[in-house]
């Protein structure tokens, strides 16, 4: 990566928070009381299994392990201004990433071995990037909140199924706007909307010997073209029951949304530091940092 970033001192998670994501965050909110519970009586906990099991079963990322790796996660962390997270790597055949935060001591990430082999470096730090989001926006604790809530009301008798699912739909609606907030944190990181859409297209479609060969224009064209089918009133309802019992959005849509976000002025003003965050500079990737 030979160019230069802006670091966006002062970066906070409603900058560029998604208004889908912001509306239902700002509904778990009304609950008062329960993330500091979640927090108080999980967190310790949760954190030391995690801590124990990764450390157990995965590879510690730092300065002398994978250090290309744990270079891309500070690149990143320095853009978001965000302190980095412990970073795994885990031998697992299914391409993913995930990460954990419950009272902000251990926070980590975790990165399967087969989603680093189908992308490039640039595309290995849009994942990270996109997991710091969830940090960035404490998405953990309502994730866990929410968990608990639908566990409770399935062991209620007679309604207790019903209110389950009532919630259960909620939470995958909240999760897959959640995501759209954390791709934003991916192409500000990145600061390129095709490296943050080559991964979702390789998500969609990829294997260690299919992704070189998939070409991004292709797949762009084909999210808008669903974009444009989606908005007739079929495509609405079938869309709809596609992402019903998703945790994610389709990755076409989050293409989309990307492709949309890329060339906002609301993008482009964090960029330009012209909401007054605070102050940024550049970084340049190739030659080190400058002005930091």
């Amino acid at each position: 990566m030979d160019f230069s970033k802006t670091i966006l001192i002062g970066l906070k998670a409603d900058h560029f928070r998604h208004p889908l994501d912001l509306e239902a965050t700002n509904a778990l909110k009304q609950l008062p009381g329960m993330d500091i519970l979640v927090r108080n009586l999980l967190g310790s906990v949760g954190e030391q299994f995690f801590f124990m099991n990764n450390i157990a079963t995965s590879i510690l990322v730092g300065e002398k392990q994978l250090p290309h790796l744990h270079k891309l996660l500070l690149e990143a962390c320095k853009v978001l201004d965000l302190e980095p997270p412990q970073l795994y790597v885990q031998q697992n055949p299914i391409p993913n990433a995930y990460t954990f935060a419950m009272r902000g001591k251990q926070p980590f990430m975790v990165i399967h071995t087969s989603l680093i082999e189908i992308l490039t470096p640039e595309e290995i730090q849009a994942v990270m990037a996109h997991e710091l989001g969830h940090l960035k926006c404490e998405h953990g604790v309502y994730l866990t909140l929410a968990n608990l809530l639908v566990l409770a009301t399935g062991l209620l008798p007679n309604w207790g199924a019903i209110i389950a699912q009532s919630l259960q739909d909620q939470m995958l609606q909240w999760l897959r706007c959640a995501e759209l907030s954390c791709d934003r944190a991916a192409l500000l990181a990145t600061q390129n909307p095709r490296t943050v859409m080559s991964v979702l297209m390789k998500l969609t479609g990829g294997s260690p010997s299919l992704a070189p060969l998939l070409n991004l224009d292709a797949f762009i064209d084909q999210a808008r073209a669903y974009d444009q089918m989606a908005k007739t009133e079929l495509g609405e309802v079938l869309r709809s029951a596609q992402t019903a019992q998703l945790s994610h959005p389709l990755p076409v849509l989050r293409a989309r949304e990307i492709d949309h976000w890329a060339s906002s002025q609301d993008y482009q003003n964090l960029l330009d530091n012209r909401n007054k965050i605070g102050y940024h500079r550049k970084m340049d990737i190739k030659g080190g940092w400058r002005n930091w």
